[in-house]
């Protein structure tokens, strides 16, 4: 009896521990399920990110590479493009003397081609009848005639087909060299005023008519004014192409030479008869630049044209440089005119 009860006590313990291993496996599978679930969506949700940062980064990496074949690209277009333009001709940088002219007088250099004897000392000595008025009211007209020349924009020894000899662009072209005179004016107290107008593009034919137009209804509005300058751009070209780039080193810096052109009345030239008196000037001019910055002035260029000269009588047409010239020589001598013309017209007596 002892033996059975033993027995059946045993078989309790047995089957009481075996129903509480059952229950704790009931249990137990659930969480590690959900901890095996959360670790596997973890894991499936950060390969997922990776992949994506991957991914980014792989866009990333393809739009910079394709960022910088475009970038390659443009610039085997822009090399491409430069090796395109055609190498023209030659530039040749020379001094044009200004000492082999036919006429001369105490640094007053003239190229006569007007048949006309000139008496350099009897002009010089004769007074100017005009003088500068210290005032608000402006006593010097700019303007431009073929209003579109230009310059080079680098300083080589060649030209190319992508080398424009003009442009509407008024930072590029003569209006902006009329611009420094105007500025160097101004600052030695001479006021002055600027047309702008266009008058060679897009038709080059009747540039002289339009330009006498805009002269006249300056003149109009503004009857103060006593010099009118015509501010030009040369073209000097040999036989075999080449471009002549008429140059001068003053103060160790490269200026382009300038020339007057003084008109008259001769041959078949008519109704030009007070000419003498912008000859006066330009003479004055031209010596004043040849005192102070020798061989910047070309001999003045003396002719039977008008070139709307007759519409004062202190007219002056300067041509500045060449097309050969680059802009920041011409600028160069320009600031010189400007300089040197203010002597003059603060000086008239």
């Amino acid at each position: 009896m002892e033996f059975l009860k033993k027995f059946i006590s045993g078989v309790m313990f047995l089957f009481v521990c075996f129903a509480s291993v059952f229950s704790v496996s009931l249990v137990m599978p659930k969480n590690t399920v959900l901890a095996n679930r959360t670790e596997s969506s973890f894991k499936t949700a950060s390969e997922n990110s990776e992949n994506k940062n991957k991914i980014k980064s792989a866009d990333g990496l393809k739009e910079n590479s394709s960022a910088e074949q475009k970038n390659n690209s443009s610039q085997k277009n822009e090399v491409e493009t430069a090796a395109k333009a055609t190498v023209k001709g030659k530039i040749s940088e020379e001094v044009l003397s200004p000492y082999s002219a036919n006429l001369s007088y105490n640094k007053i250099y003239i190229k006569n081609s007007t048949g006309l004897k000139v008496d350099l000392k009897k002009e010089l000595e004769t007074p100017i009848k005009f003088k500068i008025a210290k005032s608000k009211e402006p006593q010097v007209l700019i303007v431009s005639t073929h209003t579109t020349e230009s310059y080079m924009l680098e300083d080589r020894n060649y030209y190319t087909s992508k080398d424009a000899t003009g442009s509407t662009d008024k930072t590029k072209n003569v209006v902006f060299i009329g611009s420094v005179i105007k500025k160097q004016l101004e600052e030695n107290g001479i006021v002055c005023v600027q047309s702008d107008t266009i008058h060679d593009h897009p038709q080059f034919s009747g540039s002289y008519n339009r330009s006498a137009q805009t002269i006249k209804s300056y003149l109009k509005k503004y009857p103060s004014v006593k010099v009118v300058l015509d501010i030009h751009r040369d073209s000097v070209n040999n036989n075999d192409g080449t471009k002549i780039k008429p140059t001068v080193t003053l103060n160790g810096k490269k200026a382009a030479q300038v020339m007057l052109v003084s008109g008259c009345m001769a041959g078949e030239v008519e109704n030009f008869p007070n000419w003498r008196e912008n000859f006066r000037l330009a003479i004055r001019l031209q010596q004043n630049m040849e005192v102070n910055y020798p061989s910047l002035a070309r001999a003045v260029t003396f002719t039977p044209r008008r070139y709307n000269q007759n519409l004062t009588t202190g007219s002056l047409l300067l041509e500045i440089g060449t097309e050969a010239n680059t802009l920041s020589e011409a600028a160069y001598s320009a600031s010189l005119v400007g300089k040197c013309l203010s002597n003059v017209l603060n000086n008239l007596h």
